[in-house]
C-alpha cells in the first residue's frame, strides 16, 4: 500500500524537525502510459531515504538522486522522463509514457 499524502508531509515534517534536508518530488505532467498519476508524491532526505512514489523502475532512483543536488543547491528542478530518451527502457517507461516531475526543497 502506499502512502498517503498526509503520510507523507508527516514524514518530511518529522525529518526536517530532526535536522535532515528534505526535498519533495510531484508528479505535475503525464503523457500516455504512466504508473503514478498527476499529483503523487515522493520525499526524500539528504541521505536518500524515501517514502512515497512517483513513478516505477529507474525514475525513482533518478529522482531520488537529483533531490539530493536540490536539498543541497536550494534550487528546483523540472524533471522529465519519456520515451523520447534512448534511455526509456531503462527508467521504466518503455510503454510510451512521459512524466514531469517538480523536485523541490522543503524548508
Amino acid at each position: 500500500m502506499l502512502a498517503t499524502d498526509d503520510d507523507l508531509l508527516r514524514q518530511a515534517e518529522e525529518w526536517r524537525r530532526e535536522g535532515r534536508g528534505v526535498a519533495l518530488a510531484t508528479v505535475v505532467e503525464t503523457w500516455g502510459s504512466a504508473p503514478r498519476p498527476v499529483g503523487s508524491h515522493l520525499v526524500i532526505d539528504a541521505e536518500g531515504t524515501f517514502m512515497g512514489s512517483v513513478s516505477g523502475g529507474c525514475v525513482e532512483g533518478a529522482v531520488v538522486t537529483e533531490a539530493l543536488d536540490v536539498i543541497e543547491s536550494g534550487a528546483p528542478k523540472l524533471l522529465e522522463f519519456g520515451v523520447a530518451d534512448e534511455t526509456a527502457w531503462q527508467v521504466g517507461l518503455s510503454c510510451g509514457g512521459r512524466i514531469s516531475v517538480y523536485v523541490e526543497k522543503v524548508t
